[in-house]
């Protein structure tokens, strides 16, 4: 099991010790595969990679922890970094700092405001297509998963579409370098001072020139009734780039790649489209990939293990996701399974605010695709791996039939 021996009678407050680190290349679906390896040494672990963090392998438990705030703090989300030299609003601040964000975006990710999206999200993944199926194949994330999400970023950031390439070049050095190619994490940080650099000249140039956008709306929010400052919209934006444009690219090859390599599934798809917003949820449900680390607040004992203030606990979703007691034969895709009740986009206080947005981009992106798509299977002699510390398969090669 790799980088998850444990330790021969080597324990640490009672619990095992394992040599893991969640951001290491493997197969697809490998890290699902290392926490059910896992959760058969115990449902809370003891990980000796960098300063050392507690993992929890059971659902119930990381659904406690990510419902409980006030023990369990988001001012630090990676596990290998307790005091991180940078701040994501409004991910990494808790509740009440928390709610009041929310508040201010919530306006933009209600139903009404999502519907008027609808039409440019679809021109933006026909536009797309038009130049994917004229190859016969394509590198799938580059060619389509990557780009669909995040043009419809810029759009609502107001930053222009030729930003595109530099954008996907942030992207990738802030979510999905190996702890081999960036061990110290200087490439991630230098990544997120360069995507802040760039929304500090946007914000100065929306203050001369207003438009319809989030960054220049957000010029004009308040909390407390006093205007946010510049470094806080900053961390914002900063947050905003790599929510709204990881997240539905990894899903989407996700989703593809399993729908590549389970045909009687893709010919559900195809033959039967209405089955494409619950199908959505299962593959979501199956894949779901978001590791949550959080930061112990206060002194506690947690199902029996004491952990410190300042600990680093490390959680994936797929922990629950993929709990048999809630989702009998959990492993396998279920594309009509109802109810489905995942959590996939987080659960408590810290749920994906963008959660409708992306179900939204999702939806329209299978209901095209395979509209236009209808046959396709993973490149002969190719093998997709996933990385990085979000997880995610780095490329998909497919050829269509």
């Amino acid at each position: 099991m790799t980088n998850v021996e444990t330790a021969a009678n080597d324990l640490y407050e009672g619990v095992p010790v394992v040599d893991f680190n969640h951001g290491v290349e493997s197969p697809v679906l490998g890290h699902a595969q290392r926490m059910t390896e896992l959760r058969k040494l115990g449902p809370i672990l003891r990980s000796s990679a960098a300063q050392g963090f507690w993992v929890l392998t059971d659902g119930e438990m990381v659904r406690e922890m990510l419902a409980d705030p006030k023990t369990f703090s988001s001012s630090a989300t990676v596990p290998t970094m307790p005091d991180p030299p940078y701040l994501w609003i409004p991910q990494m601040l808790d509740p009440p700092e928390h709610t009041a964000w929310r508040r201010l975006l919530a306006p933009y990710f209600s139903p009404g405001n999502l519907a008027k999206l609808d039409a440019s999200v679809q021109s933006r993944c026909n536009d797309l297509l038009n130049e994917v199926v004229k190859q016969g194949g394509c590198a799938y994330r580059r060619d389509f998963a990557d780009r669909y999400p995040t043009s419809i970023f810029l759009d609502m950031f107001g930053a222009p579409i030729e930003e595109l390439e530099m954008f996907l070049t942030w992207e990738k050095q802030v979510l999905h370098a190996t702890p081999e190619e960036d061990p110290d994490s200087s490439r991630q940080v230098s990544a997120m001072m360069e995507v802040m650099g760039y929304f500090s000249e946007l914000i100065e140039k929306r203050r001369k020139d207003p438009r319809d956008d989030i960054v220049s709306h957000s010029l004009t929010w308040e909390i407390d009734d006093k205007p946010i400052p510049t470094e806080q919209l900053l961390s914002f934006c900063l947050l905003m780039f790599l929510a709204g444009l990881d997240t539905v690219s990894i899903q989407l090859t996700y989703s593809t790649w399993h729908l590549a390599t389970h045909p009687e599934d893709r010919r559900q798809i195809v033959e039967n489209p209405e089955i494409i917003r619950t199908a959505v949820e299962e593959l979501l449900r199956l894949y779901s990939f978001v590791p949550p680390g959080r930061k112990v607040a206060r002194d506690i004992e947690f199902h029996g293990v004491p952990m410190k203030k300042g600990d680093m606990v490390f959680a994936t979703v797929s922990s629950p996701s993929h709990d048999p007691r809630t989702y009998p034969d959990p492993m396998r895709a279920q594309l009509d399974r109802q109810p489905n009740p995942h959590p996939a986009f987080g659960l408590g206080p810290h749920r994906c605010i963008g959660a409708a947005l992306a179900r939204r981009e999702l939806v329209i992106a299978m209901e095209q695709w395979h509209q236009r798509i209808p046959n396709y299977r993973i490149k002969d002699g190719f093998v997709p791996l996933e990385r990085g510390s979000m997880h995610g398969i780095k490329e998909l090669e497919l050829e269509f039939a």
